[in-house]
């Protein structure tokens, strides 16, 4: 069942009551392509990232460089809608499933995860989209 937004407030204090939070207080997030299970990226969210994604339904992080939030897709247009939002047993890593607009990465890539190693070089996996 794909979840319906906002996502009620006594719900998302729970989450961030449950969430263990790193020393600077963000949580890597996993973000995964709904419909194909392809990993997109990896990003980080803090309280507010976390509030603001489960309110609004899409992919808000925050950003380290700027010390911000971060709407993904504000800027490129290349937007996450959030379908279903996760979290593990441990309680400090978060996993979403978004709908992706265009590609994930800021390199123009699908996702981010285009640096493959094998026994003998490294290699680029996946082309900028055009």
């Amino acid at each position: 069942m794909t979840l319906s937004f906002p996502v009620q407030a006594h719900i998302i204090q729970q989450v961030i009551q449950d969430i263990k939070f790193n020393n600077d207080r963000l949580v890597p997030v996993i973000t995964q392509d709904y419909h194909t299970n392809d990993i997109l990226m990896m990003a980080w969210m803090n309280a507010e990232a976390i509030t603001a994604t489960l309110t609004e339904g899409a992919g808000i992080y925050y950003s380290r460089s700027r010390q911000q939030l971060w709407r993904k897709g504000e800027t490129s247009g290349h937007l996450q809608k959030l379908i279903e939002f996760y979290y593990d047993c441990d309680k400090d890593c978060i996993l979403i499933k978004v709908e992706q607009t265009g590609p994930a990465c800021h390199t123009n890539r699908k996702h981010c995860f285009y640096h493959k190693v094998n026994q003998t070089n490294i290699e680029i996996s996946l082309e900028p989209e055009l």
